[in-house]
């Protein structure tokens, strides 16, 4: 049996050029294709510093592809 990998993505996929992050889900591109092979501990490290790394996209990109609230 499998068990199925949860995933921050809310499929809103665009990245934000100065941080480099996803404005959906806050992931880098290396975080986001590395997903599947990151180990549990490693995928719950990245998902707890989600939240705080919103602070890092420009406030324009920000209000316009503001995800709903997590």
């Amino acid at each position: 049996m499998s068990t199925a990998i949860s995933s921050p993505c809310i499929k809103v996929c665009c990245v934000e050029p100065q941080s480099g992050l996803c404005l959906g889900c806050y992931r880098t591109l290396p975080e986001i294709a590395q997903w599947l092979r990151f180990s549990p501990d490693q995928r719950a490290a990245i998902t707890a510093e989600l939240p705080s790394r919103a602070e890092k996209l420009d406030p324009a990109y920000r209000t316009a592809f503001a995800p709903s609230p997590r």
